[in-house]
């Protein structure tokens, strides 16, 4: 893996006329389905965005960055708006049915997500439900290095912008990251540039 991680860089220039094949790509977002959360609870969609005239319209939001619409896939890692009791009980009740168990046997779970949600204002779960996406993130750029497919994680973009375009506020949830998947182009410069990383005694603390 670790071959992988230096192989890997946020692709500034994709090469438009390579494509994922599906069935890579399929198992790209199974990887996003299948990663960690806080208790569980998956407080994310992801938007896979096919349509290349929305994407051109995407674009200009993103700093008109060219891998929007130059990569081969784009995906805009959302959070939900909210999560509330019914959400949490709505889980417990999948998770019984999943696992064949009686849902009162997680009533200590359930009441300590709950605990969890009751402790906090919304800005709080908000931005807890924001860090949660960004573990599935790390899953996926892990994943898309080991299949050699490229990848950039943009934080660049008008939220209200990428949100207003994608109507993800009547289907209450927000844009968090993007990312563009697809093959790095012959030319991109950035691609032969050394990693730059701090050495391991600056990061690492042992106690």
């Amino acid at each position: 893996m670790i071959d992988y991680l230096h192989w890997r860089y946020a692709t500034k220039k994709f090469d438009p006329a390579r494509k994922v094949p599906e069935k890579e790509f399929a198992q790209l977002l199974e990887t996003l389905r299948l990663s960690p959360s806080s208790f569980g609870l998956q407080p994310w969609r992801f938007i896979v965005v096919r349509d290349e005239k929305l994407r051109r319209q995407l674009r200009p939001h993103v700093w008109n960055q060219p891998q929007v619409t130059d990569a081969s896939h784009f995906i805009v890692f959302c959070a939900l708006r909210k999560m509330d009791a019914d959400y949490v009980r709505s889980y417990v009740k999948r998770i019984a049915r999943e696992r064949t168990v009686a849902p009162g046997s997680l009533s200590s779970y359930e009441q300590m997500m709950l605990g969890f949600l009751k402790g906090r204002t919304p800005a709080e779960i908000s931005h807890w439900m924001k860090l949660q996406v960004y573990l599935a993130l790390g899953m996926f750029l892990s994943e898309c290095a080991r299949r050699k497919i490229d990848a950039c994680p943009m934080e660049g973009f008008e939220p209200e912008k990428v949100d207003g375009l994608l109507g993800l506020p009547k289907e209450g949830l927000e844009a968090v990251v993007l990312c563009a998947v697809g093959y790095r182009a012959k030319d991109d410069a950035f691609a032969a540039l050394k990693k730059v990383r701090f050495d391991k005694h600056e990061i690492f603390i042992e106690k």
